[in-house]
């Protein structure tokens, strides 16, 4: 079975700074996505949705919540050879420093993998939303013979200049890799894709951070200490030397490495018919089990808003918002385009009543527009924050702004009357 010849290694990527500060207290893969779920739990499923089930994430910064959410969600059978374990940056004899990049961390992490047995490696960005087979994806790999498989998608123009980009020949075989190129030269770069992906001037072919490496092949390439990026390094300069196959997928994608990227992606998920399907059953999203209640709602009007467990809700509107786990929003306010994470705990009722605590959540008759509450938040009575690009970029010790969005940080407690 193919699960018995792949291992799977998730990167976590760096600092994440451009999704700062949303990265302050926690790691990329453990940011909090659709008001239940973390980042993580998108690749690990569609692992577990491919029948991969050998899984490695590698992490350097702020990660004890990454770990604490791995150890209390993903538990399979003590017969089973099933895992996921987190790998952090570690100093050994041979390894005096943090990760470098994405080859790096793989490098460095070396000694973890070659304790199992396995043919294949399944190298994932933890900071990506889509869902995809993976084992189609291998069984390309197999059945051509590769030593190197990518996986791309077809990009605009506009897109094209940030990303990897590749050119194949009709045989899937990549013939040539430029990244991040200049737009002058992008003509040069056109590919054939399909005739849906033409109609929406998608004509590049660009790398989607998705690897499978032939096992041998990896532990020769990792002996390099020089090499420290995949798409930078080891891709330019392996696609001549080993046949390298593109895996052309035209599903639902998006980095969500930046604040605009993500919350546009959180938001998409209030459409009537969302890009990114939570309701379908052979590809479910796998996460935390939470024994909460169900969610209360009281006078409230919810158009295009996406609710979580075990809310208490006394709003006067909610629209295109996705409000997560445990939130608690007063009555008469009204929430537009907007995410809020939700919270970790309840309050006490005599906390909730005690004009000395500082209650978590949303007070009553507050206008939130355009903006991101991470967890925990304290907003208060009649506070009034209205993003959008009228907005200056700032950062206080409570809040930041950023691409026109208001973030309000982890913990944050705004006071009565506060207005962004």
């Amino acid at each position: 079975m193919i699960n018995d010849k792949v291992l799977a290694i998730i990167l976590g990527g760096g600092q994440g700074s451009r999704l700062y500060p949303l990265t302050e207290a926690r790691s990329k893969p453990a940011v909090p996505i659709a008001g239940k779920y973390r980042l993580v739990d998108i690749p690990i499923s569609n692992c577990i949705n491919s029948n991969i089930k050998r899984i490695f994430v590698l992490t350097q910064f702020n990660s004890a919540s990454l770990n604490r959410h791995i150890k209390n969600t993903y538990h399979f059978s003590f017969f089973s050879s099933a895992f996921v374990d987190v790998l952090a940056a570690e100093q050994t004899p041979a390894n005096k420093t943090w990760f470098q990049g994405t080859a790096d961390a793989v490098r460095q992490s070396m000694h973890h993998f070659t304790r199992h047995e396995f043919d294949y490696v399944l190298i994932l960005s933890g900071d990506q939303l889509y869902q995809m087979d993976y084992e189609l994806m291998i069984d390309a790999h197999i059945k051509s013979k590769a030593k190197i498989s990518i996986a791309t998608i077809p990009v605009n123009a506009k897109d094209a200049t940030s990303f990897g980009i590749l050119k194949a020949n009709d045989k899937n075989v990549i013939t040539s890799f430029i990244e991040k190129p200049d737009a002058e030269v992008l003509p040069e770069w056109v590919s054939e894709v399909s005739d849906d992906m033409k109609n929406e001037g998608r004509n590049y072919l660009a790398s989607m951070g998705i690897y499978i490496f032939n096992r041998d092949l990896l532990i020769k390439l990792m002996k390099d200490p020089n090499t420290i990026d995949f798409g930078k390094e080891i891709i330019p300069q392996n696609i001549d030397k080993h046949k390298t196959l593109s895996y052309q997928y035209e599903g639902y994608w998006t980095d969500i490495g930046n604040i605009d990227s993500f919350f546009e992606a959180n938001i998409g998920l209030t459409a009537d018919i969302p890009k990114f399907d939570l309701y379908d059953k052979s590809k479910r999203i796998y996460t935390r089990a939470r024994m909460l209640p169900t969610t209360k709602v009281s006078g409230t009007t919810l158009n295009k808003t996406v609710v979580a467990e075990g809310c208490i809700i006394s709003a006067a509107k909610i629209e295109k918002s996705v409000i997560g786990i445990r939130s608690r929003i007063g009555d008469e306010s009204t929430i537009i385009n907007t995410y809020i994470m939700g919270n970790d705990h309840y309050q006490t009722l005599e906390n909730v009543t005690n004009p000395n605590v500082n209650s978590i959540g949303i007070g009553a008759r507050c206008f939130i527009k355009n903006a991101i509450l991470d967890k925990n938040c304290c907003i208060g009575d009649d506070v009034r924050i209205n993003g959008g690009p009228h907005l200056e970029p700032i950062e206080t010790d409570s809040y930041a702004i950023k691409d026109g969005i208001v973030v309000i940080k982890k913990g944050a407690v705004i006071p009565n009357g506060f207005v962004i």
